[in-house]
């Protein structure tokens, strides 16, 4: 696992667009692995610059989101759907139908999401999945105790979790109680992980995953198990790790020779 620190979260999403950028230079027709949420808003809008700036392209790829609410339909405005256009889809040259998110309006949600893992098996997998972290350590819809081999299917949110999407809501109780979710065995299948947090919120759950035992407790302990994956962190975020000193030995101010 390498572990990226930077100054401040600005940095740390320089880093992580610069990952994306990289990876469809030397291979444009990735199949990206996106997330949604507050912290991935910076990352977009760094994506879309430099597709304006015509320093990267999307035109040869294709995207499966990690997840979408239960219930809501493509066109309801706290929807991923809604979200993945307004943040990334309407602005770069992703072909029409090639960003691809589980329906939350399916009238059989557990069929919608076994169709939806047979679709990321059936595209090859996943080239570069991007993640957020979770206050509680988890990463997509993979709550506590969810099965560090589980694949796409419905998942139940955790009141903790609902309350931190509360905030895109009209009202609280709004916030659906399910949603579907790439399962944490999906996402290890990816060839390479970037995983962005910043913040002092997430310090905790960053030191759990990277330093931690291996537990369903906290579900992105088991990207300890992934041959690939880069943990980008700003320093407030990196607070907590017991070997930050090394992390920042080997790559001095979040330098990574890969981008």
């Amino acid at each position: 696992m390498k572990v990226l620190i930077h100054d401040d979260a600005g940095k740390a999403a320089d880093c992580v667009s610069g990952l994306i950028t990289a990876r469809l230079a030397r291979a444009p027709a990735s199949v990206l692995g996106l997330a949604t949420g507050g912290t991935m808003e910076a990352v977009y809008a760094r994506l879309i610059a430099a597709h304006r700036a015509g320093t990267v392209s999307f035109a040869q790829a294709r995207s499966f989101n990690l997840d979408e609410y239960v219930g809501l339909a493509p066109d309801h405005p706290c929807s991923y759907w809604r979200y993945m256009a307004e943040q990334l889809f309407d602005h770069v040259d992703l072909p029409a139908g090639a960003g691809a998110l589980p329906r939350g309006d399916a009238p059989d949600p557990e069929a919608e999401a076994a169709r939806y893992e047979a679709a990321i098996a059936a595209a090859g997998d996943i080239g570069l999945q991007l993640l957020g972290l979770g206050a509680n350590g988890h990463i997509g819809f993979n709550e506590p105790t969810s099965s560090l081999s589980s694949l796409t299917r419905i998942k139940t949110l955790t009141r903790a979790t609902r309350a931190a999407n509360a905030r895109f809501f009209a009202q609280p109780e709004e916030v659906p109680r399910l949603a579907i979710t790439m399962g944490i065995g999906t996402i290890l299948r990816a060839e390479e992980v970037v995983l962005l947090a910043y913040g002092p919120g997430k310090a905790e759950a960053a030191a759990a995953m990277i330093e931690g035992p291996l537990s369903a407790s906290c579900p992105a302990s088991a990207l300890q198990l992934h041959r690939k994956v880069t943990v980008v962190l700003d320093r407030a975020a990196a607070e907590g790790l017991a070997l930050r000193e090394y992390y920042e030995d080997v790559h001095p101010a979040g330098r990574d020779a890969a981008i």
